[in-house]
């Protein structure tokens, strides 16, 4: 049921889906339970619940979950795990290494000014980062916007555009997007970043700038 869209937890929206539900119930499906042939069976029913497991059953059943799983998430983490255990555990080492510099310079960094460009067709956004003595390389600024309409957020990557001589290191980051959406949907954060580790799962350091 539904039109695939998110509409929150609005009970009108509740009341459209409950009504769309019965109507369906009561002009189909339970017609088709009860209309019986000269043998007893209701060959309507039989019908939709073949076409129901002929398409639903290779996307929700447990061979589907158990090859999902396995390929997304059991074979990488053990080709990740060979790769950090290689040369005595040299890429484990780093990893660590990286996580304790982050967490030790998380709190130096924050946000400075932020400031909106807007045309017919974009918005530049550019926003200070005070990054001190972390590792530019360590992390990564990106502009955010939750997804709409069941859709996957927005995750554009903002690049340095200039560095301003003082002893912050701070740097002027720059990002463009499409004029499609208010540029209040839009935030500035900072991730850890490192090939190989698992974020925020290895480092939940995110600062979002408010």
């Amino acid at each position: 049921m539904g039109d695939g869209r998110e509409h929150g937890d609005g009970p009108a929206w509740d009341a459209v889906e409950a009504d769309a539900l019965y109507d369906l119930l009561e002009r189909e499906v339970v017609p088709e339970f009860y209309a019986r042939d000269q043998s007893g069976i209701p060959t309507a029913w039989i019908k939709r619940m073949r076409e129901s497991m002929a398409r639903l059953t290779p996307r929700f059943s447990a061979d589907r979950t158990v090859r999902v799983y396995t390929e997304q998430h059991y074979l990488p983490a053990a080709t990740a795990y060979h790769l950090r255990i290689a040369n005595k555990g040299a890429i484990g080492r780093q990893i660590v290494d990286w996580q304790h510099a982050v967490d030790r310079k998380r709190n130096s960094l924050r946000f400075g000014n932020l400031r909106v460009e807007t045309n017919t067709y974009r918005r530049v956004f550019e926003v200070e980062v005070f990054l001190n003595d972390l590792d530019p390389n360590a992390v990564r600024v990106e502009l955010y916007a939750d997804g709409i309409n069941g859709g996957g957020p927005v995750r554009e990557e903002m690049k340095c555009a200039r560095v301003l001589a003082d002893a912050s290191r701070r740097c002027v980051y720059q990002a463009t997007v499409a004029t499609t959406r208010p540029a209040t949907d839009y935030t500035a954060r900072v991730i850890p970043q490192r090939s190989g580790a698992a974020v925020p799962l290895e480092s939940a350091l995110i600062p979002w700038r408010r």
